[in-house]
């Protein structure tokens, strides 16, 4: 008699239970982008088609100020995060395994297994210490504060992709004379190259989109555009704050997809 490997797929109410998960997850979402469209100022009443909104928010000086600072964060903080997290990729996977290696591990992937509210109420006392001290209340705090928390994200593809690759080359470098950087640098680092892009995207969509943190690092004037989001929806929710999450929406999954299609290439 045959036997049959086992599928999820083949149990009973398997195709009705998924698609009832993806229409809980997308349903909203495809509703928010369709009412980014409404005529009308109301976020929940259809009164018809209309781009008018899209302008609108693009107008919005408040919204150009958010949107800049966010950039400007997300990118200063991707590539922080990133280059940290090579180095840190490096020193747990170029290396003979230690008794410690876990306790690294589980320190490098710390912000992910801590609930964020509480890395920002820890971030909150620290920055606050620092500012009496120094005075100072620029952007370096909430560059520094979402370098920290991408980090992770940006190691995980770039681990990953180390401790698939062979050592063959680099040991034949250091058998040609290489040094360890000429090595690094024109043998594992192209290698290495797709999955740290990867991870560059990763970190800078994290970035963008992080709320907590940015809410409770921030200083007065200081909104990135999800915290203007937030006190938009808190005050009057308008169907300019339904354009702004489409156009967030349309730029994660472009990322999202590059980010899958880079780690595709690098397997």
């Amino acid at each position: 008699m045959a036997k049959h490997r086992f599928s999820a797929a083949r149990l009973p109410g398997f195709s009705t239970f998924a698609v009832l998960v993806f229409v809980m997850l997308y349903l909203p979402i495809g509703l928010l982008v369709l009412f980014s469209f409404n005529a009308g100022p109301s976020p929940a009443i259809w009164e018809g088609f209309s781009l008018q909104w899209y302008p609108r928010a693009w107008a919005n000086e408040q919204v150009k100020d958010a949107t800049l600072r966010s950039l400007t964060i997300a990118t200063f903080a991707a590539l922080i995060s990133t280059s940290v997290a090579v180095l840190a990729a490096l020193g747990t996977t170029r290396r003979k395994r230690t008794g410690g290696q876990t306790f690294v591990y589980l320190m490098i992937n710390q912000p992910l297994m801590v609930p964020e509210i509480v890395t920002a109420v820890a971030l909150l006392i620290l920055f606050g210490f620092i500012k009496v001290a120094t005075g100072y209340q620029g952007l370096g705090y909430l560059i520094i504060a979402h370098s920290a928390f991408c980090i992770p994200f940006a190691y995980l593809p770039i681990r990953a992709r180390l401790e698939g690759m062979d050592l063959a080359l680099e040991t034949a470098a250091a058998d040609l004379y290489a040094t360890p950087w000429q090595a690094f640098r024109y043998v594992t680092l192209p290698l290495l190259m797709p999955a740290v892009v990867a991870g560059l995207m990763l970190a800078f969509i994290t970035s963008l989109d992080d709320v907590v943190i940015s809410l409770f690092v921030k200083s007065a004037g200081q909104d990135t555009l999800p915290t203007y989001m937030l006190g938009q929806i808190r005050r009057n929710m308008t169907v300019e704050v339904n354009a702004i999450s489409t156009l967030l929406i349309g730029l994660t999954v472009v990322m999202l997809t590059a980010f899958f299609m880079l780690t595709r290439r690098g397997d």
